[in-house]
């Protein structure tokens, strides 16, 4: 590799808001953020709002929407749009 036009690959610690869950891994990200871990070192921390821990694809957990009540709002809302008189 030609130096000097790679980003820095070092360890990071992700985290995941959704389950509070953490882990270790190397990226290019960078954030201000620290967090001692699990060995006693200390290593940047990235937030992210979902992973593999808590997304639905890979838990196997899927929220249900309520799509009939969305539809009777929208018919309540717009029940009278375009009629004329």
């Amino acid at each position: 590799m030609k130096k000097g036009i790679h980003p820095d690959y070092a360890p990071v610690v992700f985290r995941d808001l959704a389950s509070g869950e953490s882990f270790l891994t190397r990226s290019t990200v960078k954030s201000d953020k620290t967090i001692e871990w699990e060995d006693g070192n200390t290593y940047p921390v990235y937030d992210v709002e979902i992973s593999s821990v808590s997304h639905p694809f890979y838990t196997g957990k899927q929220r249900i929407l309520d799509s009939a009540g969305r539809v009777e709002k929208f018919n309540n809302r717009y029940k009278g749009f375009g009629k004329l008189g």
